[in-house]
């Protein structure tokens, strides 16, 4: 069984500087157990270094220096992982509600060494809200409409903190759609940036949505 072939050296650490080895075993782990356990489609064996592990690490373009992060359904390990091997200042927590998910992915990092928690739970749930909520950045990669990733995300940010979501070609058309229910559970106006210029091809498209306030439906208990 062959591993997916590593891009150029001198891409892979433009991204990854030092730990472009850790990278490499990261992608062998995908490319093995990864796809042998169902976290990763077989079909994805050859391009998990351009679709998968650098398409997510760039996502470090646009996080803060030193920010708190919590990758919402992680599923692999994607983004939080490419982007913790790529952001050694990051505080990172996976949250992943599948516990065959979350033993493979405590294998990784065990392995990795990487000082990442993984919750297992969903973002939703009560508990994990209370351990994890006051985040300066949710990340998801998630397939699901943006207004649905804001009502799931949202919550575990602080005020003036981001929701960073991967999208595709269609982002403009999904923010048309859905600003004004993004807006009514508390996030401000949704930007687009590119990332990734000089690293992936097509670029990576990430939809900021900040947390301006609360819900309004909170809002409104908030002034009985």
């Amino acid at each position: 069984m062959t591993t997916s072939p590593i891009p150029t050296p001198e891409v892979a650490e433009k991204v990854f500087g030092d730990r472009t080895g850790l990278a490499v075993r990261y992608v062998e782990h995908l490319a093995t157990s990864g796809i042998e356990r169902g976290l990763i489609g077989p079909r994805e064996r050859d391009r998990l270094w351009d679709r998968h592990v650098l398409n997510c690490a760039v996502l470090g373009e646009v996080v803060p220096a030193d920010a708190r992060v919590a990758d919402v359904g992680s599923g692999a390990g994607l983004p939080g992982i490419p982007l913790a091997l790529a952001r050694p200042d990051l505080r990172i927590v996976l949250i992943e509600p599948l516990a065959r998910r979350v033993e493979w992915l405590d294998e990784v990092l065990g392995d990795l060494g990487l000082d990442i928690v993984v919750e297992r739970g969903r973002a939703e749930e009560k508990p994990v809200l209370r351990r994890w909520e006051g985040a300066d950045v949710v990340t998801a990669r998630a397939v699901g409409p943006l207004a649905r990733l804001a009502g799931i995300c949202l919550p575990l940010l602080r005020q003036g903190g981001a929701m960073l979501v991967l999208k595709g070609a269609s982002a403009p058309d999904e923010i048309a759609r859905d600003a004004a229910a993004v807006r009514a559970l508390g996030g401000g106006e949704p930007r687009i940036h590119e990332t990734g210029a000089g690293v992936v091809d097509p670029l990576t498209t990430v939809v900021e949505v900040p947390r301006t306030g609360a819900p309004r439906r909170n809002r409104r208990k908030e002034r009985r």
